[in-house]
């Protein structure tokens, strides 16, 4: 063992400047280009619905609260840029440092989990729930799918907390790299339904 707790027989990891082998590994990326995939597809049909039902998703997007919409925005690219920072240290052995922009990963996911419970409570009470509409069965749905990617994110990201010390530095960092490229994927999406479900109308 090393001085950052982590085994000492390092294992070569793939050139992550290969095609073939991306950060995380090809396997991961192919997940996340299909959940890509899976939430362009439900956004297109979201555009084109709103087309059929203009009013009514003009009247219900300016029922969403902009406001915690756009704090969750700004506290998940953060989660994201510390997430970068978790893996650009471990990279260069500065485990503790590492760890710390982990922590503040999770933080910031949580404030973002519990500023979407917040919203969702809100909706609920104003019985703007699933069958309301077309537009807030498609809020629920998506930022719903969102979610448990976000706690999914976290998860991983915990777990790989838990275990790292276990494992030789190649195979962590292999691991670190995969479960960061998760969390981008939760920021990717946000990204892509923000504008969408709260702006546009």
């Amino acid at each position: 063992m090393n001085e950052s707790g982590i085994a000492a027989d390092v294992i070569e990891t793939p050139d992550t400047k290969d095609f073939f082998y991306p950060p995380g590994g090809i396997l991961l990326w192919i997940i996340i280009l299909l959940e890509l995939f899976t939430f362009g597809i439900a956004i297109v049909i979201f555009m084109y619905s709103a087309g059929q039902e203009r009013a009514v998703f003009e009247t219900s997007a300016q029922q969403l609260n902009i406001t915690i919409g756009s704090i969750n925005t700004v506290v998940l690219l953060t989660s994201g840029y510390c997430m970068a920072k978790c893996v650009h240290l471990f990279r260069r052995g500065e485990v503790t440092r590492s760890k710390k922009q982990l922590l503040a990963t999770l933080i910031l996911g949580l404030v973002f989990m519990v500023l979407k419970a917040v919203e969702y409570e809100h909706k609920a009470t104003e019985g703007l729930t699933l069958g309301t509409n077309t537009y807030f069965d498609f809020y629920w749905m998506l930022t719903g799918f969102h979610l448990v990617h976000v706690a999914t994110g976290m998860v991983i990201l915990l777990w790989w907390n838990v275990t790292m010390q276990r494992k030789p530095q190649g195979e962590a960092l292999g691991n670190l790299e995969a479960g960061a490229a998760f969390w981008h994927l939760c920021d990717l999406i946000w990204l892509l339904l923000f504008p969408v479900l709260y702006l546009i109308f």
